[in-house]
């Protein structure tokens, strides 16, 4: 592609109306991923700045705190909502991105 029909390329990807809602919505869900993973470890720092002795609690009889635990919890949590936000854009995102790509690409000459 040259520059200026890869200009022309990028801007009608940039102005249809299908890009767009799919970019809105990506960064909906995005937004909302990350509000989960910040008021989790928000909570969690939290608990440890005004209640030590409640993660500091041992687990039954043991020598492990409750705080271990519910610490690899949100270790495990990040890691679910990166997974969920993968799988949801590979099935979704991606196949509508390239139906708009697609329809968008310039035809080659003499095919």
């Amino acid at each position: 592609m040259r520059e200026g029909s890869e200009d022309a390329f990028v801007e009608a990807v940039a102005t249809d109306p299908r890009y767009v809602d799919l970019v809105q919505r990506r960064s909906r869900l995005s937004w909302w991923l990350s509000a989960v993973i910040f008021f989790a470890f928000a909570g969690y720092l939290l608990l440890i700045a005004f209640d030590k002795a409640a993660l500091g609690a041992p687990i039954a009889s043991g020598v492990t705190s409750i705080g271990i635990p519910v610490g690899l919890g949100l270790i495990l949590l990040a890691i679910a909502l990166t997974g969920i936000y993968v799988v949801h854009a590979n099935r979704r995102y991606d196949a509508q991105m390239d139906a708009i790509l697609n329809q968008h690409r310039p035809k080659a000459h003499g095919a």
